[in-house]
């Protein structure tokens, strides 16, 4: 589901990249003495064009040391067709001319035996884009063991890039090539009279062009037609509409991605209606693909059709008449489209579940249709939002904990089985969270990295492709800057590898009492815990930290140190390195018990002064005096975060909306607890009367 008015979200926002040419070297590495006759140095480089467009490309590169640890490495290479670095991550880059330099930064620059560490960059080119084949670590040719083999003479022979996607045949290999991908939301798929009408920018090549340099090699463009359609019988498309959508369209194949489209909020606008509607819906559904593929018949096979965006219908008899209805949108999607010839013969079509759900119901009425179809350029989508108390925050899902994993698990495992292992492949045309429906800060920042570290690990292992659903809220629309870029580096890394997470990315140390030592478990993740550093300083293991197992301990004096004059809030931020992937951030806090006042407001408008004294909000519950649930859901007593209460920090208040009051009975005192990240819980009073609201602390 996305846009402003989805059943249980208003709002989704997304990214692509598409790659004209990869070309993945597996350099070899090198070796030899490195400052001593006992320090022997060696490594394997892999060096891989992740995106090309016209006069600009994107790349990876992965470096395994292969001799002993070192502690700071830097790569040296000479582009051979005068490339230049542009933009870098992950890595510090100079160069002079031709020659290329790119040296670790704070977090990486530790490498252990058999480790490797990646870093990427974009870059200019003009007239050919020839990969490097020659590196060295540290100033030793990279040879590919520890020893003193010269490099070779002359690059090894390689493969051109493909200039076309795999063979519409093997729509296997095709899915596989659209991973990662990104949705272009809340633009083309807004309610209203044209694109800007949900607050986006208008779409613009160079947004494209950015959103490919992340690394994206798909991107999805929903496209709401609603407002857009003459009358009955034939539904014209509105032809400066279709133009815009063609050109869009046009642009993102022109960058190389894999592109869908398909119908977007006519799914509750309209569609819903079918099964008290059924020949005009069908009709009107019917016009809009037999132009869309008449349109659209020659353009690449790179782009794909999705029949519909998250079917659903009111007023159906149950389960058996909603799956023979979309089963019949699904079916007449394929025959129209099949019947218009050209590219459409063989296009690659995205079939959705009812709801787009994993449940295996759902699957399985899918699978019928697929079995029914019997077409191999078919795939099936999902999308996936999280265990739902997690996803919004409610009943108490702060943390991305076993139940919540399983969640994911368990609905990964269905599509696979379902589809996947048997030759059928699988999108997951939408993912993220439901809370950033209002903003991402309705989930705590290291619970939901660690949903996002997972997710892309998992949906790798059972071969499924990602599409991050962005409504303008992640990637900025004209700044072409990550708004969080701690989010995206975690999601990017996910592509790829592991990496190491914590049970917190929060250390509290209360100011009213002695400063102790802090444990935190470490959820390696396959990985290997490298070390603790602040900034470009390591900390010292034995007396700053310890490691046993699983469990990392800050030393009392480490914390006595990094807190300083105890002030409240951040006062010292960490980073765990592990073998692999990103480093785990971690907090350093002081703190004291958080302290509400007593207030009065309404039922619109009521705020609770609060002095956080550096302390966070995780959650509210609300109880009555005969300890009966209060408010929204009140099927339990935490409340959604954001939608009942939202903290101000920077105004020292716990707002609680009036969505929360709209279900208060009027004249009952209701309790509330606001738990904090730091352990710490606080009581509050309030009562209703009429729109009038009193809070009493404690």
């Amino acid at each position: 589901m996305s846009g402003l008015h989805g059943t249980l979200r208003r709002t989704r926002w997304r990214l692509g990249l598409a790659a004209t040419g990869v070309t993945a070297l597996l350099v070899g590495l090198g070796m030899t003495v490195a400052g001593s006759a006992q320090a022997a140095v060696g490594c394997k480089v892999t060096y891989t064009t992740t995106a090309q467009w016209q006069g600009g490309f994107g790349a990876d590169v992965a470096v395994t040391n292969l001799g002993d640890p070192l502690d700071g490495w830097r790569l040296t290479w000479t582009f051979p067709s005068g490339q230049r670095v542009t933009q870098a991550w992950n890595a510090t880059v100079t160069s002079s001319g031709d020659q290329v330099t790119a040296a670790n930064v704070s977090y990486n620059g530790n490498l252990g035996t058999n480790a490797t560490t990646s870093f990427g960059f974009n870059g200019s080119w003009s007239g050919a884009n020839t990969a490097p084949t020659t590196f060295a670590l540290n100033g030793v040719t990279c040879t590919g063991s520890v020893g003193t083999t010269p490099p070779p003479t002359s690059p090894p022979p390689t493969s051109p890039p493909p200039t076309t996607p795999p063979p519409a045949t093997d729509a296997m290999a095709a899915v596989a090539a659209m991973q990662p991908g990104w949705n272009l939301g809340n633009s083309l798929d807004a309610v209203g009279p044209d694109e800007t009408a949900w607050g986006n920018p208008r779409i613009t090549e160079a947004l494209l062009d950015n959103v490919r340099a992340q690394g994206f090699k798909s991107i999805r463009i929903p496209v709401t037609w609603s407002a857009h359609l003459g009358a009955a019988p034939s539904h014209t498309i509105e032809a400066a509409y279709l133009h815009r959508v063609k050109e869009v369209v046009d642009w993102a194949l022109a960058d190389g991605f894999y592109v869908m489209i398909n119908i977007h909020h006519d799914s509750w606008q309209w569609i819903n209606t079918m099964p008290t509607d059924r020949t005009n819906v069908l009709n009107r559904y019917n016009a809009i693909w037999t132009q869309l593929s008449s349109t659209f018949r020659n353009s690449s096979p790179k782009l794909v059709f999705e029949s519909v965006n998250e079917p659903q219908f009111t007023g159906s008899s149950g389960d058996a008449q909603n799956a023979a209805l979309l089963n019949e949108l699904n079916t007449s999607f394929h025959r129209i489209v099949r019947q218009s010839g050209g590219n459409n013969a063989t296009r690659l079509l995205v079939l959705p579940t009812l709801h787009t759900s994993s449940e295996q119901a759902r699957v399985d009425e899918l699978a019928a249709t697929f079995q029914t179809l019997n077409d191999p350029n078919l795939i099936a989508t999902v999308h996936f939002y999280g265990y739902w108390p997690f996803s919004v925050n409610v009943a108490g899902g702060t943390r991305f904990d076993a139940t919540a994993q399983k969640d994911l698990t368990d609905s990964f495992d269905r599509v696979y089985h379902s589809f996947v292992a048997k030759r059928i492949p699988v999108v997951i045309g939408e993912y993220g969270l439901l809370g950033f429906d209002r903003h991402t800060g309705t989930i705590e920042q290291g619970e939901k990295l660690k949903f996002f570290e997972f997710l892309g690990w998992y949906a790798r292992t059972r071969q499924l492709t990602t599409m991050l659903w962005d409504n303008g809220q992640h990637f900025d629309r004209t700044g072409f800057q990550w708004k969080d870029p701690e989010l995206f580096a975690q999601i990017r890394s996910s592509w790829t590898t592991r990496s190491g997470t914590a049970s917190s990315d929060l250390v509290f140390n209360a100011k009213s009492s002695l400063i102790s030592s802090k444990t935190l478990t470490l959820n390696l993740n396959g990985t290997s815990f490298v070390g603790l550093r602040q900034g470009a300083t390591d900390l010292v293991r034995g007396t700053d930290y310890t490691v046993s197992g699983d469990q990392l301990t800050l030393t009392a004096s480490a914390l006595t140190r990094l807190t300083g004059a105890r002030a409240y809030g951040v006062n010292a931020t960490l980073h765990a390195r592990f073998s692999a992937g990103v480093p785990w951030r971690i907090d350093v806090l002081t703190y004291d018990r958080p302290v509400v006042q007593n207030a009065t407001g309404t039922t619109s408008s009521f705020a609770v002064p609060t002095a956080f004294r550096g302390d966070q909000l995780a959650t509210m519950e609300a109880r009555y005096a005969d300890g009966s649930n209060a408010g929204p859901h009140n099927w339990t007593s935490f409340k959604e975060f954001d939608r009942a209460f939202a903290p101000n920090y920077a105004t020292n208040v716990i707002n609680l909306t009036s969505d929360f009051f709209a279900e208060v009975a009027d004249g009952r005192q209701v309790t509330l607890t606001f738990h904090f990240w730091s352990g710490e819980q606080v009581t509050y009073r309030v009562t209703r009367s009429g729109s009038t609201v009193t809070g009493v602390a404690g």
